[in-house]
This record gives C-alpha cells, structure tokens and sequence, in this order.
C-alpha cells in the first residue's frame, strides 16, 4: 500500500512538474482534458485500493435528505468512515444549536458486518455493508463512480425510513482530514 501510494505521488508531481515545463505555452483544452482524466484515474485507483483495503473515509461536500432536500455542507464534518471492521458516521450542519456531537449534527461509532463489494459492467463500485453499533444499525451502500474518487453513500436506518444521502470523495484514511465530534 505505501508503495502503491509512494508511486502515485511521485506520479502526480511528474505530471504536475511537466504541467509547470509547459507553462511557456498555454495547454490546449484538449490536453487540459487529457491532463484530468489522468489525474482523476489515478485517484480512483487509490479510492478502490482503499476501500479494498477497508481504510478509507467518504468526506461530503453534499447531503440529500429524504425527500429531496439538498444542503452543501462542510467536508470535514460530514463524513462515512471505515477502518477495518469499525465505521463512523457523522453528519453536522451551520446552525446554532451544537447537537449531541457538539458540531450541530450526530455521530455514530459501529461494527461493519456483511462487507460486500461489487463492480459492474461500467466498472463502478458498489460497497454494502450494515453498520451497527449503540446509536447506529443501518445499511450503508456506497457507489463509487468509474473514472474518480467521486462516491454516493445512501444511509438507510433499519428502524425507520429517514434515509439520508451524502455525495463526495472517497480517500484513504491517512489522506482524509476529518474532525470526529462526539459520538454515542
């Protein structure tokens, strides 16, 4: 895994220093988009490696609510994270009342269990795992999007109906920067 992940730095700067050589003239849209779809392969590779590896954290930037409802929200408070057989999961929004985690929303510690990956024809992938735990049993599918480190994680309870979606990033778990409220 570091060796993986040392070789993917030492990529990216190749590729950020050749970026930099061709500063002298302006890159194409052609070569722009060339440029990102290199980089966005490479962080979906160290996204699946993590999740294969079960060490990896979800950061949202977005959060759909039951019905619809969006809300753009901090990535280092919202977050799903797993780490071996532990999960995390945290949800924390901008309003005044600081909530049971202390950041205006709830977090959750639990146990994965039934950990299944799937990739289809695409070549998304799909994770299905129950989390369970003191203030948690639920079923947590994520979706990682073919081509990046871009993932959907639907959070539906088992005791009630009050699924929440969150969008964002997946990263391995020594790459994420997270801050973990209080959690029951």
């Amino acid at each position: 895994m570091k060796k993986l992940t040392f070789m993917m730095a030492m990529f990216l700067l190749m590729l950020a220093g050749s970026a930099t050589a061709q500063e002298e003239r302006d890159l194409t849209k052609a070569e722009k988009k060339a440029l990102q779809e290199r980089i966005d392969s490479l962080l979906f590779v160290e996204a699946e490696q993590a999740i294969n590896d079960r060490a990896f954290t979800l950061e949202a930037d977005q959060v759909i609510f039951k019905y619809g409802q969006t809300a753009h929200v901090n990535t280092n408070t919202n977050f799903v994270s797993v780490k071996d057989n532990e999960a995390t999961v945290q949800t924390a929004f901008n309003i005044p009342n600081s909530g049971p985690n202390g950041l205006g929303g709830v977090t959750v510690d639990g146990t994965c269990t039934n950990y299944e990956l799937k990739k289809d024809k695409k070549g998304n992938i799909m994770l299905s795992t129950n989390v369970m735990g003191t203030g948690i049993s639920a079923r947590v599918d994520i979706t990682l999007y073919q081509g990046s480190n871009k993932a959907t994680v639907c959070i539906t309870p088992n005791f009630n109906s009050n699924r929440i979606t969150l969008k964002g990033n997946v990263l391995p778990i020594e790459k994420s920067n997270v801050f973990k409220g209080r959690s029951f």
